[in-house]
């Protein structure tokens, strides 16, 4: 049976989002808040769905909807973004389950430019000086390497505005999807190390019908390119086969991935094995650990990463395909 249609409050004040929440738990309700940046797909939903299940006794759902320019280095796709603020109205609504949607205009403070005088609006942070936002949140170990390496203002900017959202909407319960490992393994450290009273939760990935991992970005896959983009997915299904098949040598099993990727014509970026909470790289796969591939297909721009979990009982695959980032994940069980 559908869900019954239920339009959810559109706040976009800070102070209101605050206020509304404390006055849902005065209620006796759980707040739980689902972050996204727009566009919504099967995946986001999916996150509702599981923050439904994460809270017990009545819950108000919230979704963010809040493109983050902190995470966006000068050469990605920060202005060209998919947006369809409506149709993500309308699929919320379609729920029936989403309370609130906070769609701040911006949660950064924006100061004078560097010259001070010229009263133009700061089209970039890094630029903003006098009284703009300078206050940032590092995860220092965990943002090192991997997708960090080549991104180096990513995981600061996720983690500064993730933090300025739990400020904002006091949520108890907050839903990540797992597709962005190393992203959510982030999070879950700033939280402890920040003793943030938040319950937060890892959801596992939708999947498109060809395997690929459910992305805002997939409008921009062309059909040769997301064709390809499936090698990555082959490529660690074979590796998680040798794997449980006793080949746990990180390097041969890296060797198999790069062989692979560069046949189908992609360009690789990276190929690590790193310990599933540390993501520490590992010389042998005998501990719960991360495959994780980065490699570039079509235009310099159209970058895919993948990453692969295998231990003791479970294997997880998770995957990327991107115009700038997306990925998929799945726990495949063993024997």
């Amino acid at each position: 049976m559908a869900a019954a249609v239920h339009e959810p409050e559109v706040i976009r004040d800070k102070a209101e989002m605050r206020a509304w929440s404390r006055h849902r738990r005065a209620e006796g309700k759980t707040v739980a808040l689902v972050p996204t940046m727009g566009f919504l797909h099967e995946g986001h939903l999916s996150l509702i769905s599981a923050a439904v299940a994460a809270s017990t006794g009545p819950v108000a759902v919230v979704v963010s909807i809040y493109v983050n320019p902190s995470q966006f280095a000068p050469t990605e796709d920060l202005a060209t973004y998919p947006s369809d603020f409506a149709g993500d109205l309308r699929k919320l609504a379609a729920t029936g389950v989403v309370a609130a949607v906070f769609c701040p205009p911006d949660l950064y403070v924006r100061g004078p430019s560097a010259a001070g005088a010229s009263g133009g609006a700061v089209s970039c942070l890094e630029d903003a000086g006098g009284h703009a936002h300078e206050t940032w949140i590092r995860v220092e170990q965990l943002e090192k390497g991997l997708c960090g390496s080549s991104r180096p203002v990513f995981f600061r900017g996720v983690a500064t505005v993730v933090a300025k959202l739990f400020n904002v909407v006091e949520p108890d319960v907050a839903v990540f999807g797992k597709k962005d490992y190393q992203q959510w393994r982030v999070i879950c450290r700033m939280v402890r190390d920040l003793d943030f009273a938040i319950q937060i939760v890892g959801s596992e990935i939708v999947r498109e019908a060809d395997g690929l991992a459910m992305s805002s970005r997939n409008v921009n896959l062309s059909d040769e390119d997301r064709e390809k983009a499936l090698s990555i997915s082959r490529s660690l299904m074979d590796a998680r086969t040798a794997a449980l098949n006793g080949s746990n040598h990180s390097q041969q099993i890296k060797d198999q991935i790069v062989q692979t990727l560069t046949e189908a014509g992609g360009q690789v970026d990276y190929v690590e094995i790193v310990e599933q909470e540390s993501l520490v790289p590992v010389e042998r796969m005998d501990r719960p650990c991360v495959i994780c591939v980065a490699a570039w297909f079509g235009k310099p721009l159209r970058f895919l990463r993948r990453a692969v979990g295998l231990w003791a009982v479970a294997a997880s695959r998770a995957g990327r395909s991107w115009v700038a980032k997306q990925s998929t994940m799945e726990v495949l069980p063993i024997g």
